[in-house]
């Protein structure tokens, strides 16, 4: 079973219209995976039917029992972020969820709950099945959350066997990113030709060759900055990071995100053409790997 997974320095590249573009495109049984729990985006584009949905716990919450509490105050005493007002009423918002407060009460007034973070979704799209999340706004634990939707997708792709697994990586090279590299055969770079695509493209390289991942470089709107996408191909070639497509800028991709459908569902236009093309290099690779 092969993961591909699709990551960029920044939102806003192309890396969800690429990875949507290529399940629409690639005919081979397969397992889509929207690894942005914190911005899930790539069910937008694939029209999914809502299958099952599961709450996802990580993290401690205090619960007080009233009946037990005997006001003593040690809980606010001791709580180091203020969490706990004068009338002991905790605030979960500023709760970091340490213990402290259970741990010192002296009438075990306060437990420790499992705290419900987000939720893990399947869904059933034209394309095969999507496993995707939603971490709750002002949560934390999004690494977790991406580990867990990992592992339901290689689940559900042994149970089917499937041997392909398309992941919407989250952008950036924080904790989430890697999470999302875990156990992931290849991965491809989306970016762009600006100043700030060359920072992101050394970002995710040095991440590569840290937990050594094998990456390919996709340069989206490659036409509209000539001398920063050689600039940028040229660093590709120094760091081994080989350039498996570019992308010219097209209206097409606009009007396909109009319609909240994959580009080559909509269009056979430049854009098009050449994610095409990315898709048979990305195929080619894949045998040679396999064999």
């Amino acid at each position: 079973m092969k993961e591909i997974l699709v990551v960029s320095g920044k939102g806003g590249t192309g890396k969800t219209t690429l990875c949507a573009a290529l399940a629409a495109l690639w005919e081979d049984s397969k397992v889509m995976v929207d690894a942005d729990v914190d911005a899930s985006n790539l069910p937008l584009l694939l029209s999914p039917r809502l299958l099952e949905r599961t709450p996802f716990f990580a993290g401690w919450q205090p619960v007080r029992d009233e009946e037990k509490c005997t006001a003593c105050g040690t809980c606010r005493e001791k709580c180091r972020f203020e969490a706990i007002g004068e009338d002991l009423e905790i605030d979960l918002l500023a709760c970091e969820g340490c213990g402290v407060c259970a741990w010192f009460c002296p009438e075990e007034a306060i437990r420790m709950d499992e705290k419900e973070v987000g939720e893990v979704y399947l869904s059933e799209t034209p394309y095969g099945p999507l496993v995707h999340a939603e971490l709750y706004p002002g949560e934390e634990n999004s690494g977790k959350l991406v580990a867990e939707v990992k592992k339901r997708a290689r689940r559900l792709a042994e149970e089917k066997g499937v041997g392909c697994i398309f992941l919407d990586g989250p952008p950036g090279v924080g904790c989430p990113v890697i999470a999302s590299l875990s156990g992931v055969s290849l991965c491809l770079l989306v970016t762009e030709p600006t100043i700030s695509g060359l920072h992101d493209v050394k970002r995710l390289a040095a991440l590569l060759r840290h937990f050594k991942v094998p990456g390919y470089l996709v340069l989206n709107k490659a036409d509209l900055a000539p001398d920063l996408a050689e600039e940028m191909l040229a660093f590709a070639r120094e760091e081994g990071l080989p350039h498996l497509g570019s992308i010219p800028y097209d209206p097409e991709v606009f009007r396909a995100l109009h319609q909240a459908k994959p580009l080559p569902e909509v269009s056979q236009a430049p854009a098009a053409k050449a994610v095409r093309e990315i898709k048979n290099r990305l195929e080619k690779i894949l045998e040679e790997v396999a064999t």
